[in-house]
């Protein structure tokens, strides 16, 4: 399993080098799937999907596709996923992609075709593979408006790979309460380990290997 796991996409050469490297052939040789469910949740302006879709296919990609969870059938769904080298879930409302996952059994069938492709998560879709994904975890982030908003009040990780839990945008400009007090106020609290990255910055995970690729700054707490 190869997941590059970052805060804002592919924003600079390091990461896109880490996933060429991944691949392991050029993009203009690959196919790509951009999921971008995460998306539908969130209201108002949505110039920031238009401008990671446009930054992402910029990089030349041999096919370039867009697939939504939810209205489908699932081995359609499944399909389209299989017939892709490189899977890329967008973001936006992190309880909303787990739920759309969990409600539509796709889960299992997500995770075989994890198995011989690379993911690239943004923001949300970086943030469904940990176990710790739960309405405790929303409670301890200040999250539970997120849970809320879709009229829910408990969430199940689709998948539950890693005990810790990673939460994007730290020093970003668009999100600019997310500060060292901030992740300082959520440390206190947790009862699980946490990566916090920037938008520079991925967790890359290589079969039972992590490390961390970056331009940036980020913080780990077990």
């Amino acid at each position: 399993m190869e997941l590059l796991l970052t805060s804002a996409g592919l924003r600079n050469e390091t990461l896109r080098d880490a996933l060429r490297d991944m691949l392991g052939k050029p993009f203009g040789s690959a196919n790509i799937v951009y999921v971008p469910t995460a998306s539908m949740a969130e209201s108002g302006d949505h110039g920031w999907l238009l401008s990671d879709m446009n930054r992402l296919h910029g990089l030349g990609w041999r096919e370039f596709d867009v697939l939504e969870l939810n209205g489908l059938p699932r081995r359609l769904v499944l399909d389209r996923l299989l017939h892709a080298d490189v899977i890329y879930v967008g973001g936006g409302n992190h309880y909303h992609l787990a739920r759309s996952i969990t409600g539509n059994d796709l889960a299992d069938g997500f995770l075989e075709a994890l198995a011989g492709r690379v993911y690239v998560g943004l923001s949300a879709g970086s943030m469904i593979f940990s176990r710790n994904l739960t309405e405790h975890s929303a409670d301890v982030i200040g999250d539970t408006a997120d849970l809320h908003v879709l009229d829910a009040a408990t969430v199940k990780s689709p998948f539950g790979l890693f005990d810790w839990y990673l939460k994007p945008h730290l020093y970003s400009p668009d999100f600019p309460e997310r500060d060292d007090a901030w992740a300082d106020r959520i440390v206190a609290r947790a009862d699980f380990p946490i990566y916090f990255v920037d938008d520079d910055t991925a967790i890359r995970v290589s079969d039972d290997k992590v490390d961390v690729v970056s331009e940036g700054r980020w913080r780990f707490h077990p």
